[in-house]
């Protein structure tokens, strides 16, 4: 990270883009992924949960999407994107629909989940 001393509060990630990765490394249900697909609010929710219990932290950040510009279909068109937290207290998740722009959806993204995580340590978030 470019911010001095964030290590005390940044304790790491993990780019889970694969179906192996997601259930190896974050725990998630090889089910889910077959009956919802990696979109979709059941994986998106084991996932937060997997970056929350392996590293160990107050709260788990996940996302997934689809960017662009391709990969989208009727149901989930490109720019679909789930945005999961996860803390002690429960889970928040929410699907956003960005545009067909990939860099934009992968700066949408970012910020979305900032906002969410900010708004989930602010206490307006309301918990699954």
């Amino acid at each position: 990270t470019m911010v001095p001393g964030s290590s005390e509060y940044y304790l790491g990630s993990i780019i889970a883009y694969s179906y192996e990765s997601k259930t190896s490394e974050l725990g998630v249900s090889p089910d889910s992924l077959i009956r919802y697909g990696a979109v979709s609010e059941k994986v998106i929710i084991q996932m937060a949960n997997g970056v929350r219990e392996k590293f160990d932290t107050d709260y788990g950040i996940a996302t997934s999407g689809i960017a662009g510009p391709s990969g989208g279909t009727p149901d989930k068109p490109v720019g679909t994107v789930w945005i999961a937290i996860s803390s002690k207290k429960g889970v928040v998740s929410k699907c956003f629909t960005f545009g067909n722009n990939r860099s934009r959806n992968v700066k949408r993204t970012s910020i979305s989940a900032l906002s969410m995580l900010r708004k989930v340590i602010l206490g307006k978030e309301d918990w699954i």
